[in-house]
């Protein structure tokens, strides 16, 4: 199966579970957003992952928004926080994954995720959370490696990049 199928049925997957939650009557998830940070190098896509700062595996800067921002404007608001990354966002998303987060009293929350690229043209030296997270400039198949999520996996091992898609 090729890399396009898997993100079809990744979200068909998706599309499943949601249907089943709400013919049980969980509670819906909660949506957070992400940048999915990319860059052309030698004509190779590539993408920038950070490590997250409770367990340090490798994850897209994401959180909440806040106030009266965009999903879009969230996600690249996170990527100047937690990555030091600014550049044009796409006002399309990319795609969606759903995790747990963990919360500090142990409970769990079910989080969809929105993920929007972020083509970046301007990388810090210093951020607010250099000290918190390392940062890793890797191509799309290797990304999709590491991250743990097998639905955010798919999406990053089938992203090309999007300039059409990406507003200035």
């Amino acid at each position: 199966m090729g890399m396009g199928r898997d993100l079809i049925e990744s979200m068909r997957r998706l599309n499943i579970a949601e249907q089943l939650r709400r013919l049980f009557g969980g509670n819906p998830p909660r949506v957070q957003t992400a940048a999915l940070p990319w860059r052309l190098r030698d004509d190779v896509v590539e993408i920038l992952l950070i490590t997250s700062r409770d367990t340090g595996r490798w994850v897209l800067p994401k959180g909440w928004p806040e106030g009266r921002e965009t999903l879009a404007e969230a996600a690249a608001r996170e990527a100047a926080e937690e990555a030091g990354v600014s550049g044009a966002v796409s006002r399309h998303e990319t795609g969606r994954y759903i995790y747990r987060k963990k919360r500090s009293n142990g409970l769990q929350l079910r989080c969809e995720v929105a993920v929007f690229a972020l083509q970046v043209s301007s990388v810090a030296d210093i951020w607010p959370e250099k000290n918190e997270r390392e940062r890793r400039w890797v191509t799309p198949k290797e990304a999709g490696e590491m991250v743990r999520e097998a639905d955010l996996a798919a999406i990053l091992c089938n992203f090309k990049g999007s300039p059409r898609k990406i507003a200035a």
